[in-house]
C-alpha cells in the first residue's frame, strides 16, 4: 500500500465510520500505521494551528465547547513541539521543505514580537502575541514552557542552517531568539532555576524547580546558553539536589533510577516526564553520576506498562495492549495520572510517545486503538483521554499531548530530531560542562 493510500485510509474514518475503519486498519503494516498516526497528530499543528501566529493552539475541541471562550489561545511549549513535528513531517513527505520553512518563518517572526520577560515567553498567549495569564500570578515569563519552545527552535535551526539563502535567514532568526533568553535572571542569584517571573508580581510564585520531573531540558539549555548561562552548580545543587535525587527503589522488577517528585507505592510520575525533555535531548547512551538516562526513561515506560497489565485496581479496559498514564483531560477536569493517582483514565499520548522506549508495547497499543476503539479517534488522531471504566471520553485534544506523538515516533523510526538537537555545538558544550557524557557508540 502506498503512503498516499495509507493516509487516505486514515482520513476515511471521518467519512465512513468506526466499523469500516476498524476493519481496514487491521490489514495495515506497522510502517503504514506509523505514517498515518504521525500525519494525523502533526496536523493538529499544521491544519489546526492558530492562523495569525502560526503557533499551536492550547486545545482543539471537536465538540466546539471551550472554557472561557479561549479557543484561540496558543501555548508556548506545545508550539515548540509543533516545530519539531514540522521537521519530522518534512522528513516523511507530509509537507514540502519549502512549506515547512515558510510556516516556521512566519512563526519565528511572530515569536520575535510576542511578549517576553527577560527573554522568556509566557505559558499562554493571544494571537496578538500578548500574554494571557495562566493563573492569578502567572502573567509573565514561564521558563519551563520557554525551554520546550527553545528545544524546537534549536532543532529547526540545525535543520535549516546549511540550506539556501532563505533557510539560512530563518536559522539565524531562530538562533537570535534562543540566545535572547536570560536563563541567569531566573536564578535570583541562587543555585537553582525559578519557574516564573512577572513584571507585576515579580517572584511571587516562588517556584524553585528541583527534580526529577519534566524540567531536565530547562537546565540543559540554561547551562548551554552562549549568552546567559547558569553555573553548573544550579544543575547539581538545584535540580539534582546534591545527589539526593538518586533512587534505590524499583517497581515490577525495574529500577526507578531517579527519585520522582511525589511518593507512592509505585514511585513513578506521569509519563510525560520521559517525553518533554527528551524530544530533542537524546537519552541513548546519555549518562552522568546520577543516572543512565535511557534506562531511566525506558524503565519509566515499562513500569507503566507492567502496572496497567497487572491492573491492581481492576479497572475495565486496562491490559497489556491498553496502557499508559500521564497528565491529560480526565473525568473531572485536567489531572496528572500516574500509578499513585490512577483514576481509570488512559491517555493515548503516554504509550504512543513512548515508542522509542517500548516499541513492541506501544505498537500493541496503537493497533488496539485503531482496530478496537475507533470511536476514540478523530481528525487529529486519538482523543486526549478515555476511560472504559467510567464509559467516558470527550472529542478533545491538547497540544502538549498530541504533538509529542509525531516527534517521538520519528525518533523511534529515524532518530532525526534527536540527531539534529544533539548536533548543536552549544548543547555539546553544555552537556560537557554539566558532566553529562554519551557512550562512544552513540
Amino acid at each position: 500500500m502506498t503512503r498516499i493510500a495509507t493516509l487516505l485510509l486514515f482520513s476515511a474514518y471521518l467519512l465512513i465510520g468506526p466499523a469500516i475503519m476498524a476493519q481496514s486498519t487491521g490489514h495495515l503494516s506497522d510502517e503504514a500505521l506509523l505514517d498515518g498516526i504521525q500525519q494525523q497528530t502533526f496536523n493538529y499543528f499544521w491544519e489546526g494551528g492558530e492562523p495569525l501566529s502560526g503557533a499551536a493552539p492550547e486545545r482543539i475541541h471537536e465538540d466546539g465547547i471551550y472554557p472561557h471562550a479561549d479557543s484561540d489561545v496558543v501555548t508556548t511549549g506545545g508550539t515548540g513541539f509543533g516545530i519539531m513535528a514540522t521537521i519530522a513531517a518534512i522528513r516523511r513527505g507530509f509537507i514540502t521543505r519549502q512549506e515547512g520553512r515558510e510556516r516556521l518563518q512566519h512563526l519565528a517572526e511572530w515569536l520575535r514580537q510576542a511578549d517576553r520577560f527577560h527573554g522568556a515567553w509566557p505559558h499562554w498567549m493571544y494571537p496578538s502575541g500578548k500574554v494571557k495569564p495562566f493563573s492569578r500570578y502567572d502573567d509573565g515569563g514561564d521558563l519551563v514552557e520557554t525551554a520546550f519552545l527553545v528545544q524546537g527552535l534549536i532543532v529547526a535551526r540545525q535543520y535549516f542552517r546549511n540550506g539556501n539563502r532563505k533557510e539560512r535567514q530563518l536559522a539565524a532568526l531562530l538562533d537570535e531568539l534562543w540566545q535572547e533568553v536570560d536563563w541567569q535572571w531566573y536564578t535570583q542569584g541562587e543555585n537553582v532555576l525559578y519557574w516564573h517571573w512577572s513584571p507585576e508580581h515579580e517572584w511571587r510564585m516562588n517556584f524553585a524547580v528541583t527534580g526529577y520531573n519534566e524540567c531536565t531540558i530547562m537546565y540543559i539549555l540554561a547551562a548551554s546558553s552562549p549568552t546567559h548561562p547558569i553555573d553548573p552548580a544550579c544543575f547539581h545543587q538545584g535540580y539534582m539536589r546534591s545527589g539526593d535525587i538518586v533512587s534505590n527503589e524499583s517497581a515490577y522488577g525495574y529500577d526507578v533510577v531517579l527519585e520522582h517528585n511525589g511518593k507512592g507505592a509505585i514511585p513513578v510520575g506521569p509519563l510525560f516526564w520521559a517525553h518533554y525533555s527528551f524530544m530533542g535531548l537524546d537519552p541513548r547512551g546519555l549518562h552522568d553520576s546520577y543516572a543512565d538516562y535511557w534506562r531511566l526513561n525506558r524503565n519509566h515506560a515499562l513500569i507503566h506498562h507492567a502496572y496497567c497489565t497487572d491492573n491492581p485496581r481492576e479497572y475495565k479496559g486496562y491490559s497489556e495492549v491498553c496502557w499508559g498514564l500521564t497528565a491529560s483531560y480526565s473525568i473531572a477536569g485536567y489531572d496528572a495520572h500516574r500509578p499513585s493517582n490512577d483514576l481509570g483514565v488512559i491517555s493515548p499520548t503516554a504509550a504512543l510517545s513512548s515508542f522509542p522506549y517500548t516499541p513492541d508495547e506501544s505498537m500493541l497499543f496503537l493497533r488496539h486503538m485503531y482496530k478496537d476503539h475507533p470511536e476514540y479517534i478523530g481528525k487529529y488522531g486519538p482523543y486526549d483521554a478515555f476511560s472504559a471504566e467510567s464509559d467516558w471520553y470527550l472529542p478533545r485534544y491538547l497540544a502538549i499531548d498530541q504533538l509529542p506523538i509525531p516527534v517521538m515516533i520519528e525518533n523511534y523510526r529515524s532518530g532525526l530530531i534527536w540527531d539534529l538537537f544533539m548536533s548543536a555545538p552549544e548543547i555539546q558544550k553544555g552537556l560537557q560542562k554539566l558532566g553529562i557524557q554519551r557512550s562512544q557508540n552513540q
